[in-house]
C-alpha cells in the first residue's frame, strides 16, 4: 500500500494554500505600541527570573572542538539549483575538517536538524552564534544576509543560552531561566511573537508566561515547547495535525481556496490517545520527558518510557502501522508489546528512530525515496551493539556518535554529508566514519546537506586526531 498522501487540492474545484490568517490575529501595531510590547516581555522575563530564582535550565556538561563536514554552500544546501540574487559560494567537504572559525573556541552544543541549512553554536559562556543560510532572517543578525562565519545572534538577554532548535526558516533559542526566544520566518506563527513583519531579524521573546521551558524543538514550520512539569506546548503551522490539537486547522476562505488557521502563541497539548480497530481511548495526560520533531511530524517520550508520535503519518513515520495523520498524540502500541520502554528518539523528513532501555535501535518511516517504507518499528540489526548517545537526521540519512565512533547510514547522499570521502559518498547499510576512528564525539547535529560534530579534545589522543585533519576556512560571501 503506497503511503503517498493523496492531494486534496482539487477535489470539488477547490484548490490549497498555507494561509497567513492566525488564530487571534494580533492587532496592527505601531512603532510605540510595538516597543512597549518588547518592553512588556522583557518584563516578563525578570518576573519569571524573580519567581524561580533558583531555578536553572541546565545545558550539557561537555564541551569540545566544531568539526564539519558536507556542504558549506549554505543558499544551494538542499535545493537544485541556486536562487536568483545569490552568490555561489562554498564547496563541498566530503570528510570531516576542523572548523576554522570556532577552533580556538570552547562550544558546548551545536544545533540544525534536517530542514535547516544554518546552524546555530552556543558556548561554554552561554552565548549563542549563527551560520548559514538567512532569507528569512533566521540568524538572528538584523538584516537577510547569509553568514558564512559565526555571528552573534541580536537582541538576546544577558541570561544564559543552554538550548536552541531550527527550522526550515526560523530559529528557537532557550535561556537557562526558561525562557524562549525566537527569530526568522513568522509567516504562519512559527516564531510564536508579535512582529508586523513576516520575518523577525532580531531575537524576540516568544509570547509565553507559564512554568519554566527545559527543551524547545522545530519542525519545518511548527515549534514545540516543553516545560519542566512535563506538558507540551505548540504554534505555528497546524497542516498534517503536527501542532497535536486535534485539527489541521483547515477552512475554506472563499469559493475555491482551503487555508490553515495557524496557532499565534504556545497552546497546551492536553489529549493524548491509544487507538484500536475498534475505539479511541483518551489516556490519562502523560509526563513527557523529551522530544524530537521531523518535518511535520513529533515523537514523544513520558516518564514512563512510553512514546507517542503525531502529525503527518506518510510512509509510516508515526509507527502506527498505517499512514494516515494524526492530530493528537497517540501511543506507539509496539513498544508496549514489546514491553520495552524508549529511552530517545529523533526525527528525519520522513522517519523516525527509537532508542529502547536495552540499547535496542528501531526504524519507522522511509529513509531514502529508493528505501522501503517501514510501516512500524523495525530494529536495525547493523547497529545491535553500539551504545549510539547522539544522533543527528540529514535529508536522506543520520550520523550517529558510538563509543569511540561515528556511524553514518544514507543512500543518496552527495554532498559529503557523511564524511565518508569523495568516492564513497553514501552508504546503504550503517558503517563507520573512518576518519574518526579513536576519536570521541560528544554531540552530532545535521542540517539539510551538512554535518557539524563536537569532538572531544582533552587528552592528547585527542589532539593529535584532531590536528591531523585538514581545516576548513571559509570564502565570506
Amino acid at each position: 500500500m503506497s503511503a503517498k498522501r493523496q492531494s486534496k487540492g482539487k477535489a470539488n474545484g477547490v484548490s490549497r494554500k498555507k494561509s497567513k490568517i492566525v488564530e487571534d490575529d494580533p492587532p496592527v501595531l505601531s512603532e510605540e505600541d510595538d516597543d512597549d510590547d518588547r518592553r512588556s516581555d522583557d518584563d516578563d522575563v525578570d518576573e519569571l527570573a524573580e519567581d524561580n530564582a533558583s531555578l536553572r535550565v541546565k545545558g550539557p556538561d561537555h564541551i569540545g572542538v566544531v568539526l564539519l563536514t558536507g556542504g558549506t554552500n549554505w543558499d544551494l544546501n538542499g535545493r537544485k539549483s541556486m536562487p536568483k540574487g545569490c552568490k555561489s559560494v562554498g564547496r563541498n567537504l566530503y570528510e570531516p575538517h576542523l572548523f576554522g572559525p570556532l577552533k580556538d573556541n570552547r562550544i558546548r552544543l551545536v544545533v540544525s536538524s534536517c530542514n535547516s541549512s544554518h546552524t546555530i553554536f552556543i558556548t561554554e559562556e552561554g552565548k549563542a552564534l549563527s551560520l548559514g543560510r538567512n532569507e528569512k532572517g533566521q540568524l538572528g543578525v538584523k538584516d537577510l544576509l547569509r553568514r558564512d562565519i559565526p555571528t552573534p545572534i541580536e537582541g538576546l538577554p544577558d541570561h544564559a543560552i543552554v538550548n536552541a532548535a531550527t527550522g526550515r526558516g526560523h530559529t528557537l533559542l532557550l535561556t537557562d531561566r526558561g525562557a524562549v526566544y525566537s527569530c526568522g520566518d513568522n509567516k504562519n506563527s512559527q516564531c510564536g511573537v508579535k512582529s508586523k513583519e513576516p520575518f523577525v531579524t532580531t531575537a524576540m521573546r516568544v509570547k509565553y508566561n507559564g512554568p519554566p521551558i527545559v527543551k524547545v524543538g522545530c519542525g519545518a514550520e511548527f515549534s514545540i515547547l516543553l516545560d519542566c512539569k512535563g506538558t507540551l506546548y505548540s504554534f505555528g503551522l497546524p497542516e498534517y495535525g503536527q501542532l497535536g490539537h486535534n485539527t489541521n486547522g483547515e477552512y475554506i476562505e472563499r469559493a475555491g481556496a482551503i487555508n490553515f488557521a495557524t496557532v499565534k502563541l504556545p497552546k497546551p497539548i492536553i489529549t493524548f490517545v491509544e487507538k484500536t480497530k475498534n475505539k479511541v481511548e483518551i489516556l490519562p495526560k502523560p509526563e513527557i520527558r523529551d522530544f524530537a520533531c521531523g518535518t511535520n511530524h513529533t515523537v514523544a517520550i513520558d516518564d514512563h518510557k512510553k512514546a507517542y508520535s503525531w502529525g503527518f503519518g506518510g510512509y509510516g513515520r508515526l509507527g502506527h502501522s498505517e499512514p494516515k495523520d494524526e492530530l493528537q498524540p497517540r501511543l506507539i502500541k509496539y513498544f508496549d508489546v514489546q514491553r520495552s520502554g524508549v529511552k530517545h528518539v529523533a526525527c528525519g523528513p520522513a522517519f523516525s528512530i527509537a532508542i529502547n532501555e536495552f540499547g535496542a535501535v528501531y526504524l519507522f518511516g522511509q529513509m531514502s525515496s529508493r528505501g522501503e517504507a517501514n510501516m512500524y518499528p523495525k530494529p536495525v540489526q547493523d547497529l545491535h551493539g553500539w551504545n549510539l548517545r547522539s544522533i543527528g537526521t540529514c535529508s536522506i540519512g543520520l550520523v550517529a556518535a558510538a563509543d569511540d565512533s561515528c556511524i553514518v547510514w544514507g543512500s543518496g547522499t552527495s554532498s559529503g554529508e557523511l564524511g565518508l570521502g569523495e568516492l564513497k559518498k553514501s552508504s546503504a547499510k550503517p558503517c563507520e566514519m573512518k576518519k574518526l576512528d579513536g576519536l570521541y564525539v560528544e554531540q552530532v547535529t545535521c542540517g539539510s546537506a551538512h554535518t557539524f560534530l563536537l569532538a572531544r579534545d582533552l587528552s592528547e589522543d585527542d589532539k593529535d586526531i584532531i590536528a591531523s585533519m585538514p581545516e576548513y576556512k571559509p570564502v565570506v560571501a
